[in-house]
């Protein structure tokens, strides 16, 4: 469902990471992850849950391809995804993950307005991020959190992800793709 703001809601948690290709950056509570990820029918239909299986229509082609950086939070000794930037080709969004509703939120880039999404994505991680993991339901993360850190591991953050999007392997990402859809 797409409200009025241009939001669309997903009565479902997005697909994970693929752990064999994330590169993992701790920062106290709050940890990174880079990864270059690809998305057609054949990897979403793999990686979906047995909810969204028969939610799925075959009208939608999807191709596209690019980083995706995801923020975890550490709460109560368990790691969550709360934010993800899928830094695409094609379709640039970033996502709010609700573990609370088991739900999330997409709002897509413009990039003609926001220029390169990578970029834009890690200006909102050193400018923005309480205020995202706060509105993602992570008010405890952002409680314990420690902005130094953040601030340090932020630059090498920067350069995994251009890493990433310039030196990647294709077929062994879609061989990991398909590979942990099916787990």
């Amino acid at each position: 469902m797409i409200d009025d703001r241009g939001v669309t809601h997903y009565d479902q948690m997005p697909i994970p990471p693929v752990e064999s290709q994330t590169t993992y950056f701790e920062a106290g509570v709050v940890t990174f992850g880079v990864e270059f990820r690809l998305l057609d029918n054949a990897i979403a239909a793999a990686s979906a849950t047995e909810d969204a299986k028969g939610n799925t229509s075959g009208t939608n082609q999807l191709d596209d391809r690019g980083v995706s950086v995801h923020v975890f939070g550490t709460s109560e000794g368990q790691r969550l995804e709360y934010l993800r930037f899928d830094c695409f080709d094609e379709d640039p969004h970033y996502h709010y993950v609700n573990w609370t509703d088991s739900s999330n939120q997409m709002l897509h880039i413009d990039s003609d307005a926001e220029g390169d999404s990578l970029a834009w994505a890690i200006d909102r991680l050193r400018t923005r991020l309480p205020q995202m993991l706060e509105r993602a339901g992570g008010g405890q993360v952002v409680a314990a959190m420690d902005p130094m850190l953040i601030a340090a591991v932020l630059p090498e953050v920067g350069r995994q992800a251009l890493q990433a999007r310039f030196h990647r392997d294709d077929d062994a990402i879609r061989r990991a793709a398909l590979e942990a859809g099916q787990r």
